[in-house]
């Protein structure tokens, strides 16, 4: 259930990152995809009553582990995706000291 609101959640952001014609507003587009991918990702590797995967001197039989390797995937997306969105901003910053603004439209005028 949960990755069909993954999946929504995803398509809200792209379809804000097609439709937005501001540098600011693609940008949290962007972030709003990664959420929902990072989401997804996650619920793959839920296991209803699951219990984390931890070695312990107690080995009971019939337990069932989450898999920790999606969690660690989304970690390393998280800190890919602020470094992506740091960037995204600097170059956002640039850009509006050049043109005055974040508009796409408006900086086509002026070019």
């Amino acid at each position: 259930m949960i990755q069909y609101a993954a999946i929504i959640l995803f398509v809200f952001g792209l379809y804000g990152l097609l439709t937005q014609r501001n540098i600011i507003k693609m940008i949290i587009s962007l972030n709003i995809m990664e959420i929902g991918l990072f989401i997804f990702i996650i619920s793959i590797g839920f296991v209803y009553d699951g219990v984390a995967p931890i070695i312990s001197s107690v080995s009971e039989t019939g337990l069932l582990f989450v898999d920790p390797l999606p969690q660690a995937l989304v970690l390393t997306a998280i800190v890919i995706g602020v470094g992506t969105t740091a960037l995204a901003l600097a170059f956002a910053k640039s850009i509006h000291n050049k043109y005055q603004t974040f508009s796409l439209d408006e900086m086509e005028e002026q070019l």
